[in-house]
């Protein structure tokens, strides 16, 4: 005869049933996986309504014209220097801050890995307030801090450091949009230099490595796909 403890084993090893009605048989799995999709049910129909619909309402009426189904509006939109210069500024304006503010996010996350906890949850907060900080007030602290007329344009002239600043000219605009793209991508690249371990760095110090040769070799290949997603996240959130 077996030991007990193996049908013990066995028995604890088996699927947990419930039975129902009619001799059916379900799992708690099943079960817990059905309430899981139910309590998804809200945030799908959300999605739905407020991200699907809305963009197969842009893209059907692109496709629609006073001539019917086509391609005419993309052609005349295209086709239009005032819509190409449109187009090209505002790429030109997303990549520029996307690039200038991934760069001051890599530093700014790397330094929070080295800073005292008190100071690191302090800016990992205020960060997280800077990046909801958008719209008209983000506009209207804008113009009157480097208006033409703003109180630190003035300033600046008055030091002789600018000559003459526009806010509204494709530098003015990149750094106002880079403002909003650094706390972002704080936010999002603080969490990825926990994959970068220090042990790491210890052993390749020890054998001979600099700290160049480390990110080089070890720390930017372990970090590129967080730096590509996150700047991919950028571009989109600056256009």
């Amino acid at each position: 005869d077996r030991p007990v403890w193996h049908d013990l084993r066995a028995a604890w090893r088996a699927p947990r049933q419930t039975a129902l009605p009619g001799d059916t048989q379900v799992t708690r799995f099943t079960r817990g996986k059905w309430l899981a999709l139910l309590c998804l049910l809200p945030f799908a129909l959300f999605f739905i309504v407020f991200q699907i619909a809305p963009l197969l309402w842009v893209v059907i009426n692109s496709l629609q014209s006073d001539a019917g189904w086509g391609l005419d509006n993309f052609v005349r939109a295209f086709g239009s220097k005032f819509y190409r210069q449109a187009i090209q500024y505002s790429l030109e304006i997303s990549f520029w801050s996307s690039l200038f503010g991934i760069i001051i996010s890599v530093l700014g996350a790397y330094s929070l890995r080295k800073v005292d906890s008190r100071l690191r949850d302090f800016v990992n907060s205020f960060a997280n307030m800077t990046s909801n900080f958008a719209g008209v007030p983000l506009a209207f602290a804008f113009i009157i801090l480097l208006g033409f007329n703003g109180a630190l344009t003035l300033i600046l002239k008055q030091a002789g450091i600018i000559d003459d600043f526009n806010l509204y000219s494709k530098a003015g605009l990149i750094i106002l949009y880079t403002y909003f793209q650094i706390p972002l991508g704080v936010l999002l690249l603080y969490p990825a230099f926990d994959a970068v371990r220090e042990d790491w760095n210890e052993s390749a110090a020890l054998l001979g490595a600099s700290s160049y040769q480390f990110w080089r070799y070890i720390g930017l290949p372990v970090l590129t796909p967080a730096l590509l997603g996150t700047f991919v996240i950028l571009l989109a959130n600056a256009l």
